[in-house]
């Protein structure tokens, strides 16, 4: 058996961004960028008042009171070009490009108006309240990077600079196949002998809350025929298969057959980690790639997080390092770790007044489903470390990146 990490950096060296499409801005959102965004002109473009207040020169206000006469007035989107001649001023609301002559604004909160001249009391130092041309970004400069992840910030920076469509990475389409013949529909009156389908649900609405939406799921009899039909069929439409339960070596467990029937490459079967020892990783060309997740709801949900979305977040063109996140988080209490194997042991956030810590939730098993709905993700406990002090920072590896 191969360590999480190894099996890890095994997957990236498979897993490669998908082609680059383009597609309008309001499809964007959750997309990776396939091309740097530079600026188009200057930002701003030309100097603009930060208050609403009285473009003045500076010079006419070494004498206080300083009373200037107003000659016009300036909007943002005005084209006004009339210059500011000594002893006058002109009025400017936020956002107007400052006019010939003028070079400080002085807000109206210093300011008084009588009858067509302004009365200014305080001083305003040189240049006051002005935005100046290019201060946020000089034209041609780089303002995101490709690879970056498009959010609402991103979208309203490519707005800003012409783009109304943006060129990225498309994103991957998964399906998922439930193995088993006991699993029943969530619907479905069970006998004892059956259980429900939960992986299903739990990891499309895991795949959706990672970004990954509109994924169905499917069950399969424990038939090795039937299972490599169905896995064929989806390695024709999808770029991921995730397969849940048949991976261990029990007579019943057909995925490893299954997979090698396809003709896909098994990279691992084995990983030295609690839950998810059984866990399988295989590819078949061109960069499409089967995940075989334990049967017991936990390790499925864990490896999943561990390997198959990280996964999925580089075919969607996320950089590598930003795939697997992991956060470094003080324990809120002590908890304990059998040596031998990589520890993912469920764990909840902790808001202290010194800020966030982390703390295990108890779980009976790797069935234990129940105790995973009290999480935020896992703690990663390394296999030679059997006890961990409270205050001791441990990686926290988030299982909702919106928390």
């Amino acid at each position: 058996m191969i360590t999480p990490d190894t099996a890890w950096r095994v997957v990236l060296e498979q897993v490669h961004p998908l082609e680059p499409t383009t597609v309008s801005l309001t499809e964007a959102l959750g997309c990776c960028l396939a091309e740097d965004v530079r600026a188009d002109r200057d930002l701003p473009p030309a100097d603009r008042s930060a208050m609403d207040g009285y473009a003045v020169r500076h010079a006419d206000l070494q004498q206080r009171p300083c009373v200037l006469s107003i000659t016009g007035e300036v909007a943002a989107g005005s084209p006004y070009r009339s210059r500011v001649k000594p002893g006058s001023c002109v009025r400017i609301f936020t956002g107007a490009n400052i006019p010939p002559g003028a070079d400080t604004v002085v807000m109206v909160e210093q300011a008084e108006e009588r009858d067509g001249s302004v009365v200014i009391n305080s001083s305003a130092a040189a240049g006051a309240n002005i935005l100046r041309q290019g201060e946020d970004a000089r034209k041609g400069t780089l303002l995101l990077p490709r690879g970056t992840q498009i959010g609402a910030a991103q979208i309203g920076v490519c707005a800003a600079v012409g783009r109304a469509s943006a060129k990225v990475h498309r994103r991957p389409s998964v399906t998922v196949l439930c193995t088993g013949s006991e699993l029943r529909a969530v619907q479905d009156q069970v006998r004892p002998h059956e259980i429900r389908n939960s992986n299903g649900p739990t990891l499309c609405a895991a795949l959706a809350q990672g970004g990954f939406a509109g994924t169905e799921f499917l069950s399969v009899a424990d038939q090795p025929a039937a299972l490599a039909v169905a896995l064929r069929a989806a390695l024709e439409r999808h770029d991921m298969v995730l397969l849940t339960g048949g991976v261990s070596v029990g007579n019943y467990d057909f995925v490893r057959e299954a997979v090698l029937a396809v003709g896909a490459a098994i990279l691992f079967h084995g990983l030295a980690m609690k839950p998810g020892k059984p866990t399988l990783y295989a590819t078949v060309p061109p960069n499409r790639h089967i995940f075989g997740l334990p049967g017991n709801p936990l390790s499925a949900v864990t490896a999943f997080h561990e390997f198959a979305l990280p996964a999925l977040r580089r075919l969607a063109g996320h950089p590598a390092e930003t795939c697997r996140p992991g956060w470094l988080l003080p324990l809120a209490e002590a908890t304990e770790s059998k040596a031998g194997r990589a520890r993912y042991e469920l764990a909840h956030l902790v808001n202290r007044e010194s800020g966030l810590a982390v703390a295990s939730v108890p779980s009976h098993s790797s069935a234990d489903l129940i105790s995973a709905g009290h999480a935020d993700g896992v703690l990663v406990l390394p296999p030679e470390q059997t006890h961990f002090a409270p205050g001791e920072l441990v990686v926290f590896r988030p299982w909702r990146l919106s928390l």
